[in-house]
């Protein structure tokens, strides 16, 4: 465990070890020692920012990176003019490519100004070969560039690029490794997430994804057991289960478990109050999961399920596997026996091919489940993926109408929807001190509904006893109730 080992005293004379973690360890000790060299000669701390693009799988990531930079020296700082800037990237969708590149823009001129700083990319975007082509191109003053499937080899990189000259490039294909018992620097003392697979092997015709994170491979269950122990010896209460497909979890284990078991074992963890996971895919949800989902007293009543369209047949050209009735089928199950579970989910607007019948299609769909709240997204257009090469693409004018109207049906549902809990006694995650009114802390609901209340930061971590006085739209103001 990385906790009891002292970095100072790994002997570097020695060959750096063969086998994972250890071989880190070996590079987080000689990363320390250019940074306090760097550090002697600046006479001040070196300086960094990690910035985060995307979903929580990549805001895992960087809780990784952050813990081995603050190991090796470096001083956590929120701004971007610091000595070390890593921008963990998505590439869901084209215009968070171009994000990126915009930021590379400014930190190009912060350079000028810190020649000694270095800037480093990382995450899906960097598993583009033609993202890649660009940046050593375009963006030459960028000193290191790595992916999605090597992240554990972050102090190991650091080392190369501190030694080299020159950009540093290290993007792999795809990997069937899975190196953890690293440190990680957890976002909250009381939450966190929990990696319990990686990759995905849906193909969904629009998606990037399984090009960028690679096929799926599903951690050991006495790993994720053991990361969970640990996690609630150290005051967590509430962890999230995170992989591309959760549902599929376990079927390329030696001794297949299913994502159901799994659920059944976290929760007999002593001390552990809640259990969240992401992402479900409606092809993969079982009735043994839902069996589970019913009788679970940890498990939150959330669960987001993608229903990206209410057409059959562009369900079938998106390769989703699954039909709108077999959805609405599947629906029934779980509020059947999660009567009070709150519904999220995805939608994709302008699909290439997507008619007018199609979307009304949608919108039924939409209606019928009663959503507590969507993501809806525009089609964007991903190069690799067969959706792109497809040449019925809608136009712009078309897809921004039917976005619109679609916002607005799942905006009044889930205004309708929000109310429900108005006059009850909840349980309630206080998280933060509420950023408008120092004067009051946030949490979250079972269900994941945002809850205000007047208090201060000794209730932070806490599962208290809210009345939830009035609803505001999407979120409660709400009184500690008695008992609490």
């Amino acid at each position: 465990m990385y906790e009891n080992i002292d970095f100072d005293n790994i002997d570097l004379t020695q060959n750096p070890p063969q086998e994972e973690p250890d071989r880190q360890y070996y590079y987080i000790a000689k990363a320390r020692q250019y940074v306090q060299e760097k550090s002697r000669k600046k006479g001040r701390p070196l300086t960094f920012c990690v910035n985060t693009f995307g979903c929580q799988m990549n805001a895992r990531d960087s809780e990784k990176l952050i813990g081995i930079l603050e190991q090796i020296g470096y001083v956590k700082k929120e701004t971007e003019d610091a000595d070390f800037v890593i921008y963990n990237t998505c590439t869901v969708r084209e215009n968070a490519n171009n994000k990126v590149y915009g930021r590379l823009g400014y930190l190009h001129s912060q350079k000028k100004k810190n020649p000694d700083m270095m800037i480093g990319l990382c995450g899906c975007m960097m598993q583009e070969p033609e993202v890649v082509e660009k940046i050593r191109t375009s963006y030459r003053f960028v000193d290191l560039v790595f992916g999605t499937h090597n992240i554990y080899k972050f102090a190991e990189l650091i080392v190369a690029a501190f030694e080299s000259k020159g950009m540093i490039v290290d993007i792999w294909k795809d990997t069937d490794k899975i190196v953890e018992d690293l440190p990680v620097e957890r976002k909250y003392t009381f939450k966190s997430g929990v990696n319990i697979m990686f990759g995905c092997n849906n193909f969904c015709s629009y998606c990037i994804v399984p090009y960028v994170r690679g096929r799926e491979r599903s951690r050991d269950p006495k790993d994720i057991i053991r990361e969970i122990e640990r996690l609630v010896a150290d005051g967590v209460v509430e962890v999230m289960l995170l992989g591309q497909n959760v549902n599929s979890y376990g079927k390329n284990l030696e001794h297949p478990m299913t994502f159901a078991q799994l659920l059944e074992e976290v929760e007999k963890i002593d001390g552990l109050e809640r259990i969240r996971f992401m992402t479900s895919h409606p092809k993969d949800l079982s009735d043994e999961l839902i069996e589970v989902l019913g009788k679970s007293k940890k498990i939150c009543k959330h669960l987001h399920l993608p229903l990206q369209s209410g057409s059959s047949r562009i369900l079938k050209e998106m390769n989703r596997h699954y039909t709108k009735e077999q959805y609405l089928e599947l629906v029934k199950k779980i509020r059947a026996a999660v009567p009070d579970i709150a519904l999220t989910t995805d939608i994709i607007v302008g699909f290439p091919g997507e008619t007018e019948e199609d979307f009304l299609e949608t919108m039924e769909v939409v209606k019928e489940v009663q959503y507590d709240s969507a993501f809806t997204f525009i089609y964007s257009k991903r190069t690799g993926t067969p959706a792109a090469t497809k040449e019925d693409q809608v136009s712009p004018e078309v897809v921004k109408d039917r976005f619109d109207r679609l916002l607005h049906v799942v905006q009044e549902i889930g205004s309708q929807k929000a109310g429900a809990l108005q006059g009850t006694v909840q349980k309630v995650l206080i998280e933060e001190i509420n950023a408008q009114d120092e004067h009051l802390v946030t949490g979250r609901l079972s269900n994941n509904s945002v809850v205000h209340v007047p208090g201060g930061a000794d209730l932070i971590g806490k599962i208290v006893n809210v009345s939830l006085d009035e609803c505001k739209g999407f979120y409660y103001l709400g009184t500690l109730a008695e008992g609490r």
